[in-house]
């Protein structure tokens, strides 16, 4: 590595230092314990979990915990990204060393999808409108109201036709990826199981 390259480096880290000690000092005084918004954040993030408690079916808790995780993941990378490149903010946080809104990216978005699902696996519904369906709220309904109240605030270019888009890609990926991983259980069980009813041939009995 070279001295331009480590004195590049150093720069960004020490920026990167000074942006978080920034935003605890932001979240301190502006969204910490003595805010509404703050314990707003915090039943977003209890509150589905206990729900999913009571109405998960627990017998497809794997698959529904797989599908969810996934949900989980890709709506936190384009959520972080988002918040990275300064496209949107989330002006009050739980917790102040993440950039994007931890209740909404751990809890409330991957629920609600997890229970989407399971009632499209359920009620045999198609996956894929149900899903929509729920984006379209999530991205024309829920997000005016989160901006209404100062809980979410655009900047530069993004608008909630792009939050729409982001989401449609979640519901594919984790969909298509929980597929491909049900696939290979399916058929090491299907080859396990012609395995285990295969014939032998047997010697004669001894009396």
């Amino acid at each position: 590595m070279s001295d331009t390259q480590k004195e590049a480096l150093h720069k960004l880290i020490k920026q990167q230092q000074e942006g978080a000690s920034q935003w605890l000092k932001y979240w301190q005084e502006f969204s910490a314990f003595d805010t509404w918004q703050f314990w707003f954040h915090v039943v977003m993030f209890l509150a589905p979990l206990i729900i999913l408690y009571f109405v998960m079916d627990w017998k497809k808790a794997l698959q529904l915990g797989f599908y969810g995780f996934n949900v989980h993941v890709w709506f936190g990378y384009f959520d972080d990204f988002g918040s990275t490149q300064g496209l949107w903010t989330y002006p009050y946080k739980m917790i102040p060393f993440i950039a994007h809104s931890f209740g909404m990216d751990a809890s409330l978005v991957p629920i609600v999808f997890i229970l989407v699902y399971q009632y499209t696996i359920k009620h045999n519904k198609n996956y894929y409108i149900y899903t929509l369906l729920l984006s379209l709220f999530l991205s024309f309904i829920l997000k005016p109201i989160l901006v209404m109240h100062n809980l979410f605030k655009f900047n530069a270019w993004a608008n909630y036709f792009h939050l729409f888009l982001t989401y449609v890609v979640i519901l594919v990926l984790s969909k298509v990826i929980t597929d491909i991983f049900l696939r290979f259980q399916k058929n090491a069980k299907e080859k396990g199981s012609k395995m285990g009813t295969g014939t032998t041939r047997k010697g004669p009995v001894l009396k």
